[in-house]
């Protein structure tokens, strides 16, 4: 493990350790009489965000190699099923650290944010889509980026202009992004409080007369490129860099984080992969922030 790769592991350990002092309630929930596991839960989550920066997709393969490379920061490991069962239980932790992590960094108060919908691809058989535990939730999709139609979940990201992730939500792949968006920000009326006047840049499918209105009466300020038949919208020069943006942090999420290699077949399984991703990449963005480094979505210092 690389030098850069193990002062973040360090500073997010302390973190997370000094936020569950300060917050008990974080903690997964677990019976007062018993024996108190050996690998902490902070340390539990740190080494979850490790596997995802270092590539792993298999938790077995992932706990073979700490043992045999990270026993000098982890020295009471346990069994696979163990580590599942503690990291599922830890999801709250991690959605809670998501947002302390990113209202840490000096990105958090971009006033423009960049939304957009990613396919997570759960399966492909059509038996699989019939027997998985993740059927009913799971649907078939179609991404116009890719020209593919895929079997799965959309993650649906809210980030600042520099990637840092805001607001995200799992839904099934033919959900409506606008309804989804809505709903992110219902479940986040804080955020949008101390951000009164925000911009929102979307692409076309973010449209309509009542969802703009939706937008306007949470301060909101909407800018999408023209539909067919519609004027042109203000902005409009400015939509395609932009737009770009988005892109690479799904392209981060994807190629450099192994998003729809999640391994997951519960719902449960696949929610804390997804959201161990967005952790690792909200930490790398809050380390490169506090180090002061120029790229603050870069993962080069920690992919390897």
């Amino acid at each position: 493990m690389t030098k850069e790769l193990n002062t973040l592991a360090t500073a997010l350990y302390v973190r997370i350790d000094d936020v569950l002092k300060v917050q008990p309630q974080l903690a997964p929930w677990r019976p007062k009489v018993g024996i108190a596991p050996k690998l902490s839960d902070a340390e539990l989550v740190t080494l979850a965000v490790l596997s995802a920066l270092l590539g792993f997709t298999s938790e077995r393969r992932w706990l073979r190699y700490a043992r045999a490379e990270l026993g000098a920061m982890f020295p009471h490991l346990p069994g696979r099923p163990g580590y599942n069962r503690r990291l599922r239980s830890a999801c709250s932790l991690v959605r809670h650290m998501i947002r302390i992590l990113a209202a840490d960094t000096s990105l958090w108060s971009d006033d423009v944010w960049v939304v957009d919908s990613t396919p997570i691809e759960c399966g492909r058989s059509r038996e699989t889509a019939r027997r998985s535990a993740l059927a009913g939730w799971a649907e078939y999709g179609y991404c116009a980026c890719h020209s593919r139609y895929f079997w799965g979940l959309r993650l649906h990201l809210l980030c600042t202009l520099g990637g840092l992730p805001v607001l995200f939500a799992l839904a099934g792949a033919k959900a409506d992004e606008r309804e989804v968006l809505l709903g992110m920000l219902q479940a986040a009326p804080d955020v949008l409080a101390a951000r009164p006047d925000q911009t929102i840049i979307t692409d076309r499918q973010y449209y309509g007369r009542l969802f703009e209105a939706e937008l306007a009466e949470r301060e909101l300020q909407l800018l999408r490129p023209a539909r067919q038949g519609e004027p042109e919208r203000p902005g409009a020069a400015l939509f395609k860099p932009l737009r770009q943006t988005i892109e690479s942090i799904n392209k981060t999420l994807k190629s450099q984080l192994d998003l729809e290699r999640h391994g997951g077949r519960t719902a449960a399984g696949v929610i804390i992969r997804v959201l161990t991703r967005i952790l690792a990449l909200t930490s790398v963005i809050w380390h490169n922030d506090k180090t002061g480094q120029p790229i603050k979505r870069s993962l080069i210092a920690y992919d390897h």
